[in-house]
């Protein structure tokens, strides 16, 4: 596929600058679908989350099927595609060691404070709510991390004292 194919065959979800940023990625992995992935993070952080038509592009652009570009998304917890996420995303680890120190009790906190269930976002889009199965702090549990801040030793009220700081 020639290069103004491509960006003829890909609509306007996928800018000029991302579909560059996501060529760059080709000469440093063995094969476009190594590149899959890379792709997929570069288009969720730029729109929140990577709907299917986003999927449609990244596989035109990579030339690989919607299917591939699919199997990798859905693989990987960490992306979302049916809507974008909150302004914060929150995690609650639910690994061994964060259980035994009242993680689960922190989550339900969470649920009750924010109005929500995991995997939801406030009607304002402020916050997704998300539980985690080990965020790797486990000697800082209980642990929630808030987009890319790892919040350590968590309790009720440093919960109260975070959400107070995004009003």
């Amino acid at each position: 596929m020639n290069q103004d194919k491509s960006d003829t065959a890909i609509c306007d979800l996928l800018d000029a600058e991302l579909r560059g940023r996501i060529r760059g990625y080709l000469p440093r992995y063995p094969t476009s679908r190594a590149v899959v992935l890379p792709a997929l993070h570069l288009v969720h952080e730029r729109l929140g989350y990577v709907p299917p038509q986003a999927v449609v592009e990244i596989a035109e652009l990579l030339e690989l099927s919607p299917a591939q570009v699919q199997d990798t998304l859905s693989f990987y917890g960490f992306f979302k595609q049916d809507q974008p996420l909150g302004r914060y995303r929150v995690w609650v680890c639910r690994s061994m060691a964060c259980a035994a120190r009242e993680g689960e009790e922190l989550l339900e906190y969470l649920c009750q404070k924010l109005d929500l269930q995991p995997g939801e976002t406030t009607a304002d889009g402020r916050v997704s709510l998300e539980f985690a199965e080990c965020l790797g702090a486990c000697d800082h549990a209980p642990a929630i991390l808030v987009n890319d801040t790892l919040h350590k030793q968590m309790t009720k009220e440093k919960i109260d004292e975070l959400l107070s700081s995004w009003e």
